[in-house]
């Protein structure tokens, strides 16, 4: 997959991460959708690096999908413990 291929799987397991750990984040729909991203390229890279599952070139891999969705879920996490609700 190139490169445009995983920031559109970045964009998409944002929103999956988002609908999965509902709630308000500081950065609002423009740090979610970055933290998509970033998350997606970090599952994949810890699912090739440490899980022995090198990522696929097929777009539509399950697991390629449950690497980016779960770097996401973690990112999303690690945020909202370290910036909190700035919006209060």
């Amino acid at each position: 997959m190139g490169i445009i291929s995983w920031i559109i799987l970045g964009l998409l397991a944002g929103a999956i991460a988002k609908v999965l750990l509902p709630g308000r984040d500081p950065g609002g729909f423009i740090g979610t959708t970055l933290i998509g991203i970033v998350g997606a390229f970090l599952g994949g890279w810890i699912s090739a690096r440490w899980l022995d599952h090198p990522i696929t070139k097929n777009f539509y891999d399950g697991a390629t999908w449950a690497a980016a969705i779960g770097g996401s879920l973690v990112l999303l996490i690690a945020y909202r413990i370290l910036f909190g609700n700035s919006r209060d």
